[in-house]
């Protein structure tokens, strides 16, 4: 799967609320090239979702522990809105 595809779809989600794996809810701002989220302090690269979708699809966070907000890109990354049936 192509970086930019989804990464365009990331963008079309701005605003809209995600949920992580264990079911908290969070909303992402985009600036620049990274995801601003709404629950933490973090940033989160377009490089690390780059790094991460190369393992998708994921059945849980653990592949991804060694990235930045692992259970943020994971619960981007594996939403429906996302994933668009490509993983």
């Amino acid at each position: 799967m192509n970086i930019d595809v989804i990464w365009k779809r990331i963008c079309d989600q701005e605003g809209k609320t995600f949920r992580q794996i264990r079911g908290k809810e969070f909303t992402y701002t985009i600036i620049g090239n990274a995801v601003r989220l709404s629950t933490t302090n973090y940033n989160v690269g377009k490089g690390t979702f780059e790094k991460a979708l190369q393992l998708m699809p994921l059945s849980n966070t653990v592949p991804i522990q060694d990235l930045s907000a692992p259970s943020y890109v994971y619960a981007i990354l594996m939403d429906d809105r996302i994933r668009q049936n490509d993983y």
